[in-house]
């Protein structure tokens, strides 16, 4: 297997480690504010999910082109947080602005959650992990690709179990976010069991 070959298939491995056995959400629980605050409705979800996977996969690759042309050139790589949270901020504006244009009843769902992509630790995070790993561009968007796939799965099947669980006796305790974290830890059980799958 040539050069190029073997960076695709490591890209495809990483991209299917970060959708299951490197979950983002599930095993570093990044993420986990519009986690629970949005998966109460699976359409929503899907929503939320959706822009997460777009800007997730796009950031990654303006990120990784930012600091391996820019920031290590110049010898400033401390400036990767400043610069990382400035092009995710000024990339979720332009997704923000589209959604309005083109999907206002959207726009209106997600509500406060739309903007606050901006500080979702899970979309920060891709990027630094990019980093302190090395990953050549190829591999970087299979990573940013895989992350948000990952993130748009775990968002969807709350939604569903959440929807599923109002026609279900709740215990008044367990009610609200006490049950939302016993799912999210039994779901990150399930996703950390296909580790060892591609080995």
């Amino acid at each position: 297997m040539n050069g190029m070959g073997q960076e695709l298939w490591l890209a495809l491995v990483t991209c299917f480690a970060a959708i299951f056995t490197q979950n983002i959400l599930l095993t570093t629980f990044l993420g986990m504010c519009p986690f629970t605050s949005v998966s109460r409705e699976v359409k929503t979800a899907a929503g939320l999910g959706g822009a997460v996977v777009f800007v997730m996969t796009s950031t990654s690759i303006l990120n990784w082109l930012a600091y391996y042309y820019v920031l290590v050139p110049l010898e400033l790589e401390f400036f990767r947080f400043i610069m990382f949270i400035i092009i995710i901020a000024a990339f979720v504006q332009l997704v923000e602005m589209t959604i309005d244009r083109y999907s206002p009843r959207l726009y209106q769902t997600l509500g406060i959650f739309l903007p606050l992509i901006t500080v979702n630790c899970a979309i920060l995070g891709v990027s630094l992990f990019m980093v302190i790993r090395e990953h050549s561009l190829l591999v970087a968007v299979g990573y940013g690709f895989g992350s948000g796939v990952g993130w748009l799965l775990a968002i969807m099947a709350m939604a569903g179990i959440r929807q599923r669980l109002n026609e279900a006796r709740v215990p008044r305790g367990l009610q609200g976010p006490g049950i939302t974290l016993i799912i999210a830890g039994l779901m990150a059980l399930a996703f950390v069991g296909f580790t060892g799958v591609l080995n």
